[in-house]
C-alpha cells in the first residue's frame, strides 16, 4: 500500500524525493501518514481537497478488507 501511495503522489509534486509514507498499525486500523515538501502540499490536497479525496478513494479500494482493519490516509504538514 505504501508503494501505491508513493506511485500516485510522486508524479504530482515538484520534490518527489521528499515524499514519505509512514505506516501506523493498530488493533483495528492502519493509518498511512503522507508527508511532502511544504511547497507541494497544495498539489497533493488540490482544489477543495479533490486530489486528496481521489488518493484516499484509490487506497481504500485497493485495501479492500485489509484483514478486517480499516485503512486511513492522513496528509501531514
Amino acid at each position: 500500500m505504501k508503494q501505491l501511495i508513493e506511485t500516485i503522489v510522486k508524479p504530482l509534486v515538484d520534490y518527489p524525493e521528499e515524499v514519505q509514507v509512514d505506516k501506523d498499525e493498530q488493533d483495528n486500523k492502519v493509518t498511512y501518514k503522507l508527508s511532502v515538501h511544504a511547497e507541494d502540499m497544495g498539489k497533493v490536497i488540490g482544489k477543495q481537497g479533490r486530489v486528496a479525496k481521489a488518493i484516499r478513494t484509490i487506497v481504500y479500494s485497493a485495501a479492500g478488507s485489509h484483514h478486517g482493519k480499516r485503512v486511513f490516509v492522513d496528509i501531514i504538514d
